[in-house]
């Protein structure tokens, strides 16, 4: 918009020049400013000064630590100790809604950063869950939670919670599946703690969408990043360093 609105103002003013002298626009030429560690060498006292009282108001509200985690941790697929993480305290997320979800999911592609070794501060907690995604909780019949499965492998993996056991194929094939050590039963249903995001579809997860049941509160506080620091507060009040192992949630095999 700003942009825009600059160059149309550019225009006006060339059309206004154009009619009281003779000059003329003959050539446009544009460079780019490489912005890097050269500047932290030269600090501009001027600037400084300029963005103190904004920095004060950010510092305040990211720096605050809302738990500890035992190591680095990064997303990737088709299985990860962070991904396997957030899916896991999703999850335990549902005791605050009286539900008893038999898995969880996490899109990997929502996971936009990785988790330092040490303490995790608020900041931490949105760079690596920074959109404004809800908890929600759907229900999947046996026959579903399959295709739900087959989407997961179609994709190279998913976040998944402990208890899920998938192996999959490089080309995106589903091999076998299980939960809690047990075959999906195409008679059951079964509860999922997902996003709000994916319970609509999304991220080629379209069974989710055929979800029935569907409880995703919409307010504030039901956002996922402040799921994740509540969890890390109650790791941290108890004691506990927050950890997450591989455990062959989903495994390749070609």
């Amino acid at each position: 918009m700003i942009k825009r609105g600059l160059l149309w103002g550019f225009g006006i003013l060339l059309m206004t020049v154009s009619c009281t002298s003779h000059y003329q626009l003959t050539d446009v030429q544009r460079s780019r400013i490489l912005v890097d560690k050269r500047y932290d060498a030269q600090i501009s006292a001027e600037a400084t000064n300029f963005l103190k009282p904004y920095k004060a108001k950010v510092d305040s509200i990211m720096s605050p630590v809302v738990g500890t985690i035992a190591k680095y941790m990064a997303a990737k697929k088709p299985e990860s100790e962070l991904s396997n993480l957030l899916a896991d305290i999703l999850v335990w997320g549902g005791k605050d809604y009286d539900e008893h979800p038999d898995l969880g999911v996490y899109n990997i592609g929502g996971i936009r950063a990785a988790f330092a070794k040490g303490k995790v501060t608020y900041g931490d907690v949105l760079d690596v869950a920074p959109f404004e995604n809800k908890i929600c909780f759907l229900t999947l019949t046996g026959v579903k939670l399959m295709e739900l499965f087959q989407q997961i492998a179609s994709r190279g993996g998913e976040g998944v919670s402990h208890g899920v056991a998938l192996t999959i194929t490089s080309d995106g094939k589903l091999i076998s599946a299980t939960l809690h050590g047990k075959q999906i039963d195409s008679q059951a249903t079964y509860r999922i703690a997902t996003l709000d995001y994916l319970a609509q579809g999304n991220d080629g997860l379209i069974a989710l969408k055929e979800g029935t049941n569907l409880l995703s509160p919409q307010t504030t506080e039901n956002n996922v990043r402040f799921i994740i620091m509540n969890y890390f507060r109650e790791q941290e009040k108890a004691g506990r360093v927050v950890d997450s192992q591989m455990e062959g949630r989903i495994v390749l095999n070609d």
